[in-house]
């Protein structure tokens, strides 16, 4: 199978490359343009076959680049970034593959549980509609680009990620530290819903959407049990073995990362993955402190 990815290089993608690659996968990693006021987002050009005299043809494009929305306060540059990496590289690219005399068949974009906003102890599913705020608006407008691949005949998922707790980085690495010297805690009063997957089921998520042409649209890629941030807090002491009796108030928060604050580390999305369970997905990973011993210390579950 050809296939096209976009975000190769990071958390998520560098892991489906390994994996994709060992499963047979043909893989081509779309760049982006790096150029100071370059007009387009993404290198189509390196995707020229010089041998055949025109673009390389794909079966699947896998679209996982984006600015890094937890990385610091959400200020007017910082929200345009985020916003435009995700929307308008989005058009672009479906603008791009559009024009391609072989069309893909599967068009899978990575989109965010940030799409429900706060919505406190109410599950969620792939039918309820978006929330409020910024993370909303933004994942709302980019699985609407991304959707409009099913105009030239693409099979279009649309993968809502939850938390991914990896070895590799991610959320997980940014949370270690103070817990390790001892300082970890809740996060506010503790009681918002976290949703997450580990990166394996991830990556196995990504291969199922592939493979499986009955999915298609929104699919939550979360596990089937949400915990709160107190319940997550607890158990990340209890594998590192150390206390967490250091809660940060949300007034503190909001002084350091504003915006941010408000949306990703004090919300509460409590997501069920009612399609991926209605398809028939095995989940590897669903016991939050086996996963938490594996991302550690390399424990095996």
């Amino acid at each position: 199978m050809r296939t096209l990815i976009s975000g190769a290089t990071g958390m998520v993608g560098s892991a489906l490359v390994e994996s994709l690659h060992t499963k047979g996968h043909s893989i081509r990693c779309l760049q982006r343009n790096k150029k100071p006021g370059a007009e387009s987002i993404w290198l189509t050009e390196n995707l020229f076959d010089s041998n055949s005299g025109s673009n390389e043809p794909f079966d699947t494009v896998i679209h996982l680049a984006g600015e890094n929305i937890a990385d610091g306060r959400w200020t007017a540059a910082k929200k345009r970034r985020i916003k435009n990496s995700r929307v308008e590289g989005t058009k672009e690219l479906v603008d791009y593959l559009s024009g391609l005399p072989h069309k893909p068949k599967t068009f899978i974009c990575a989109s965010a549980i940030g799409y429900y906003g706060n919505r406190g102890d109410q599950v969620v599913s792939e039918k309820s509609p978006a929330g409020d705020g910024f993370l909303a608006s933004v994942c709302k407008e980019w699985e609407a680009e991304a959707s409009k691949a099913a105009f030239f005949g693409a099979r279009v998922v649309l993968l809502r990620f939850g938390m991914v707790l990896s070895p590799n980085g991610g959320a997980l690495a940014k949370m270690l530290p103070p817990f390790k010297a001892g300082f970890g805690g809740t996060i506010g009063n503790g009681k918002q819903y976290m949703s997450w997957i580990s990166i394996r089921d991830l990556i196995e998520v990504i291969d199922f959407s592939i493979n499986n042409e009955s999915l298609s649209g929104p699919v939550n890629a979360v596990t089937p049990k949400a915990v709160t941030n107190k319940d997550f807090t607890t158990q990340l002491a209890d594998v590192l073995d150390k206390p967490a009796r250091f809660p940060v108030p949300p007034f503190g928060l909001k002084l350091l990362f504003g915006e941010m604050a408000g949306e990703m580390l004090l919300s509460s999305t409590r997501v069920r993955p009612e399609r991926l369970m209605a398809s028939g997905y095995n989940y590897r990973d669903t016991n939050l402190k086996e996963t938490l011993n594996w991302c550690i210390h390399g424990e095996q579950s």
